[in-house]
């Protein structure tokens, strides 16, 4: 399959996708999107047993694409609600995709794009990637991560991380728990490919229903907690302050928020 938002390439059992937008720092198009689902697709049909998510150029994923961010203002509930669950069905394809996921983080990974560093089983970093939930600083709600963030943290955590919206580095990120280990930049690709040998030296079939196993402890209440997300986060594009929210970002200046 030809991909214009991604690339995908096999090499010793290892299906390694790379974003490939580093003009626009990888940001999330719905393109993307669904060629990533598609990519992961065929990942999952292939003879690869690992799967290596990273991006093109200095970022990882700086999150919603802007352009795509003006059309979302413009849409109806129910446009918004199919964008909303398109959106949560990339996340947790990635967090319980059958065969082990590894995200190479080589930049920053912000709202959306922090979401699809951690889905992934093991999260390596950089020390200069920066992540954040910064969806409430433009009037939005990061509804469909949160759902998982919460089982990831803890409830005290992730209310830190979600209301605030503040950025933090890898470093934070590994002592809470969302990065498995910061490595140099220079050093990345090649431990994430030693992580991935390490993986393949066991049973494909046990690491498949091990994790299989695992998300089957909170598979239920993930089925309600994100169809809560996908309505939450449909519904809150239809407020002033979102309005109001991705007027000033892309204005850049401050937002007036009149609560409503």
């Amino acid at each position: 399959m030809n991909f214009e938002t991604l690339q995908l390439v096999y090499a010793s059992g290892i299906a390694k996708i790379t974003l490939n937008r580093p003009e626009k720092r990888n940001a999330l198009s719905f393109q993307l999107v669904q060629e990533l689902t598609d990519a992961l697709d065929e990942a999952e049909k292939s003879t690869a047993q690992i799967v290596i998510l990273t991006g093109a150029g200095k970022a990882f994923c700086a999150g919603m694409d802007l352009e795509e961010l003006k059309t979302l203002t413009g849409k109806s509930h129910a446009e918004n609600g199919a964008d909303s669950r398109k959106m949560a069905q990339i996340f947790r394809r990635l967090y319980e995709f059958p065969k082990p996921t590894i995200a190479a983080v080589n930049g920053a990974a912000i709202a959306g794009g922090t979401g699809l560093a951690t889905m992934c089983d093991f999260t390596l970093a950089v020390p200069d990637a920066k992540f954040g939930y910064t969806e409430v600083r433009i009037g939005f709600v990061p509804a469909i991560v949160s759902s998982i963030l919460v089982w990831q943290v803890g409830h005290k955590i992730a209310r830190d991380l979600l209301l605030t919206g503040r950025l933090f580095d890898a470093a934070e990120a590994h002592r809470l728990g969302l990065v498995n280990e910061v490595v140099a930049a220079e050093q990345l690709m090649n431990r994430a490919r030693e992580l991935a040998l390490q993986l393949m030296e066991n049973s494909p079939t046990s690491l498949r229903l091990t994790k299989k196993l695992v998300n089957g402890f909170i598979s239920a209440q993930l089925d309600q907690q994100i169809e809560q997300a996908v309505e939450e986060n449909a519904g809150i594009r239809q407020t002033a302050d979102f309005q109001e929210g991705v007027a000033s970002f892309l204005e850049k200046r401050k937002p007036r928020w009149s609560g409503k």
